[in-house]
């Protein structure tokens, strides 16, 4: 009863947001906010420097104003407390994008990971498990933490 309240919040929300139904790339931008904060909670330890970058990467990622982000986040913050899984996320991204683009979703949550200076096993696995969701290789989900941990070497 309290999750179906909480989804008919989310959508009306939604609604709101994208000026009537909720369209496939508002969607897909929601699945998206929700998975890097499941990547900020992962090691039950939010820092600033995670939540920095989760806004950095959705603002570059959606070319982003600043309202237009924060509404998105607090959506996204919403969904991702009312979800029980990961397959509501997943589901959306394997339904609006190709695999170039998931496997560019799966770089982002290893920058998360790594913008603290400590990539934990948590968030390690769960990134793994999300990759394994999208059907990203075992090659681009290697590609991709790689590129992330390169880029966390240059900016730390």
């Amino acid at each position: 009863m309290m999750f179906d309240s909480i989804r008919k919040l989310f959508a009306a929300q939604l609604a709101d947001l994208t000026g009537g139904a909720a369209s496939v790339e508002h969607r897909y931008k929601l699945a998206t906010a929700a998975l890097l904060l499941e990547v900020t909670r992962a090691d039950h330890d939010v820092c600033a420097a995670e939540t920095a970058l989760v806004r950095k990467a959705l603002s570059r990622a959606f070319e982003l104003g600043e309202a237009e982000l924060a509404e998105l986040i607090e959506l996204a913050e919403a969904e991702h407390d009312a979800a029980v899984c990961l397959h509501s996320f997943t589901r959306t991204i394997n339904d609006s994008l190709d695999n170039g683009q998931k496997s560019h979703i799966i770089e982002l949550l290893w920058m998360v990971a790594y913008a603290d200076g400590d990539l934990d096993s948590h968030e390690e696995h769960l990134i793994r498990k999300v990759a394994d969701l999208l059907h990203v290789s075992h090659a681009q989900f290697i590609a991709a933490k790689l590129r992330a941990e390169e880029r966390a070497a240059m900016s730390g």
